[in-house]
């Protein structure tokens, strides 16, 4: 696996998706100047990919970034995860949940990969 796993970009995505996800019913204050920023691609397709069925070089390339993440950023990321229903079931159909998720990562055709890790 090629791809860097960006966590902290990851976190920041779900944590967006997952907002726009929710309805909410209280009143939006007038925006200020559009600001210039790049559209985060919408989700197509998402993956559930355990951290064992990674090339070992891949294994430890999420280990080590979820290790300098911490616990608190991996609290956040698995939050927004939880606040997204497609998300929330297809880690269900790997029998999964997101307390599992170690890292994702997210390419510009939509699909998003989260990287599971079962406690042992």
């Amino acid at each position: 696996m090629r791809k860097a796993i960006m966590l902290a970009a990851s976190i920041t995505f779900i944590g967006a998706l997952a907002a726009n996800a929710q309805e909410t019913s209280a009143p939006q204050p007038p925006k200020q100047a559009p600001v210039a920023t790049p559209e985060a691609p919408k989700i197509q397709r998402i993956n559930v990919v355990d951290v064992s069925e990674l090339p070992h070089k891949a294994q430890k390339q999420v280990e080590q970034i979820a290790a300098q993440a911490g616990e608190a950023n991996l609290k956040k990321l698995r939050t927004g995860i939880d606040g997204i229903p497609e998300a929330k079931a297809a880690l269900d159909a790997k029998g999964a949940t997101s307390a599992h998720v170690v890292g994702t990562s997210m390419v510009t055709d939509g699909t998003l990969t989260l990287i599971t890790k079962k406690k042992t």
